[in-house]
């Protein structure tokens, strides 16, 4: 899979949080972020914007359907001198919070809400999430507007910008 991929990766991630301030979190059960609470995400794939990739892994990962509220951040570094490695981070938000988590069992030990408390103190959480939960970047995050249109020579047929309100 990751030969598919090329030499530059472009993933996807949200920081999705319900009305009692707690954030929905994964346990992965592969890779750096094996075993630790980290946020739902994956790579975007052919014809879909970050963002979107952003919810469909939400959902594929935890059963939850949400709406991007802003974005969080974006991650980005170089592996082995040689691979490009992105993130898109999203804010988000369920659309549904009586809806119960349905965990990915292939990918997934566990799936939960916590609290920002219990991430930064339960000794589980990956260092983006420690990141993001320290600093409190979402008082800060970016605000989404499709209302702009680069025109018709581009052909977009899904644009978004996020920027500073």
């Amino acid at each position: 899979m990751k030969k598919e991929r090329g030499k530059v990766w472009l993933g996807a991630g949200a920081v999705v949080v319900n009305s009692e301030g707690k954030w929905l979190v994964v346990k992965k059960k592969y890779s750096g972020l094996k075993g630790v609470w980290s946020i739902p995400a994956g790579f975007v794939q052919e014809g879909e914007t970050a963002d979107e990739a952003a919810l469909r892994e939400i959902k594929e990962e935890t059963g939850i359907d949400c709406v991007v509220t802003g974005m969080v951040g974006f991650r980005t570094g170089v592996i082995r001198g040689e691979v490009s490695d992105n993130m898109a981070i999203f804010a988000c938000k369920p659309i549904d919070e009586t809806q119960p988590i349905s965990i990915q069992e292939e990918e997934l030990f566990d799936a939960k809400w916590l609290s920002v408390e219990e991430l930064l103190t339960g000794g589980e959480a990956s260092l983006m999430i420690q990141g993001i939960a320290s600093d409190r970047l979402l008082l800060h995050q970016l605000s989404k507007n499709e209302s702009i249109n680069p025109g018709d020579w581009f052909q977009y047929t899904s644009y978004r910008v996020f920027f500073n309100k």
